[in-house]
């Protein structure tokens, strides 16, 4: 078996967000230890993974 590395890709873009969204995930960016970015991520793939299936 051979260890294969990984590399994902991603793009930048920029978004707007309420001034009360940013700090809320500041807050719980600082409260996990993990970056903004990371946090905006979890929740987004969070997000689109519950969607309703029959909407």
């Amino acid at each position: 078996m051979e260890f294969i590395i990984k590399k994902p890709t991603s793009s930048n873009r920029t978004i707007r967000m309420p001034d009360t969204l940013i700090e809320k995930i500041n807050n719980i960016a600082a409260e996990k230890d993990i970056s903004f970015n990371q946090v905006v991520i979890q929740c987004c793939e969070f997000a689109i993974e519950n969607l309703p299936k029959n909407k």
